[in-house]
């Protein structure tokens, strides 16, 4: 395992500028929900706004709507978009990771169909990976697709699907064979078949992005299985580099340390300084690691045990910048102030510990860095 040090070129930095400046007169101060990172709200008409700028499905092919630019750049675009907690929610898995995914494995028809609403913001994704049952171990997953004359029969759960209820489509891991893992096969499930019920899960935040899918022998074209029976396990892992390695996962608070930083909740104290001061470098050794993974991507690398290891610091980061920003702001937090930046404050106390889970526990992403690192 390697990761080189990089820095953003000038055309970068550019771009940079550019996306700074249409956040600008976006998204106004106090005139949208703050998110926390990815967990960002679904504004359908501003992920439109991105897609008409060429924001979304940046690395995209060209002949299917993409802007065919590379994956650094739309680091570029996603750093700026968290740093003011934007409401990124409708478009996010669909840019992040199934448009890559169908990209590369599905078929000219399916790219055809679908890789031009991604990148112009008309559609929206979600991920049906997680099962009743299942942990953290995906292989163990048991909702199974029969194949029956021109498709597949699927019946049984998925849960924690974030984004399901108003998601245009599923990209699904399902069971289509007893073998553990080649056993595994992917399909694109369009949000309102016959005999798919979602239903949104409350979270201790009061949202309800989470939520179970019911399949009660739900049919789905053959056409719309996405790479070869058997293929899912390996075309999921490659997607898992796209999840786990970007600056989403060590971003989600920024907003809120931004906001204490520029002394909006007082004078600071010199403990607080020396705070900000260790937490701002670890956000600079974090962001070259996304970049650097990011630039691996460009180079056609599948940096899935780099993504692991980012992932894993991200996560601990991030719960402990909730941990510091809790202290020094010197009473709990309310979820129903006035003030959104508190409010943020309180649902990240709220939530963050199941970051560890989301995108990986962080026990199976040590033993994936592990393994990587004893076969190098």
């Amino acid at each position: 395992m390697r990761i080189d040090a990089t820095e953003l070129t000038a055309a970068e930095l550019h771009l940079q500028q550019e996306v700074r400046a249409f956040l600008s007169e976006q998204l106004p101060t106090d005139t949208y929900p703050l998110g926390l990172g990815m967990s960002g709200a679904s504004d359908p008409a501003f992920s439109r706004a991105l897609g008409t700028r060429g924001w979304l499905g940046m690395a995209l092919p060209r002949e299917y709507g993409g802007g065919g630019r590379s994956a650094v750049e739309r680091l570029v675009v996603v750093e700026e978009l968290l740093a003011v907690g934007a409401p990124v929610g409708y478009h996010w898995i669909g840019d992040r990771q199934s448009g890559p995914n169908i990209a590369t494995n599905g078929t000219d028809a399916q790219k055809r169909e679908l890789l031009p609403g991604i990148a112009s913001g008309e559609l929206s994704f979600s991920i049906g990976m997680s099962e009743p049952g299942s942990g953290s171990d995906l292989a163990s997953l048991r909702t199974r697709a029969r194949p029956v004359d021109g498709g597949w029969i699927v019946s049984g759960t998925k849960i924690w699907t974030t984004g399901a209820y108003e998601a245009t489509h599923i990209l699904a891991l399902f069971r289509t064979s007893d073998d553990r893992h080649s056993g595994l096969t992917q399909f694109i499930v369009e949000r309102n078949l016959p005999g798919l019920t979602v239903t949104p899960i409350p979270f201790i935040d009061g949202s309800r992005d989470f939520c179970e899918l019911t399949f009660d022998e739900v049919f789905i074209p053959d056409e719309m299985r996405l790479g070869e029976v058997g293929a899912g396990w390996g075309q999921n892992i490659a997607e898992l580099a796209l999840e786990r390695g970007g600056v989403d996962r060590w971003m989600s608070m920024m907003p809120v340390i931004n906001h204490w930083a520029s002394g909006a909740w007082g004078p600071l104290s010199d403990g607080a300084r020396a705070d900000l001061g260790l937490i701002t470098a670890r956000m600079w050794g974090l962001r070259g690691v996304s970049l650097s993974i990011a630039r691996m991507v460009d180079e056609g690398k599948s940096p899935s045990i780099e993504a692991a290891l980012a992932k894993e610091m991200a996560t601990r980061f991030e719960q402990d910048c909730v941990e510091i920003a809790g202290r020094h702001f010197g009473r709990t937090p309310d979820l129903t102030s006035t003030d959104p930046y508190e409010a943020l404050l309180a649902r990240a106390t709220l939530v963050s510990p199941s970051w560890s889970i989301r995108g990986g526990t962080i026990e199976i992403l040590r033993n994936i860095v592990s393994k990587g690192l004893a076969i190098a």
